[in-house]
């Protein structure tokens, strides 16, 4: 049996073992998702509910950690 690894793949482990894919945009929002995201980080969605939009989209939360990172 052989292993292949691919040179993006070996790259993408080493950045996240040390701690540098964090910095990586997320996927830009639609119109729906970024009026989702400013009612969560208001506080005017309950973590049981955002837990269900981020299964649905867990790009959603990238978004979240990326701005709570930033302020």
């Amino acid at each position: 049996m052989s292993i292949h690894f691919t040179v993006s793949g070996l790259t993408r482990n080493l950045f996240h073992s040390l701690g540098l894919d964090h910095e990586r945009a997320p996927r830009s929002l639609d119109a729906e998702q970024s009026l989702l995201l400013e009612c969560y980080l208001a506080g005017q969605i309950p973590e049981s509910a955002w837990s269900d939009y981020v299964f649905e989209a867990p790009e959603l939360q990238r978004h979240v950690d990326m701005r709570r990172r930033h302020h």
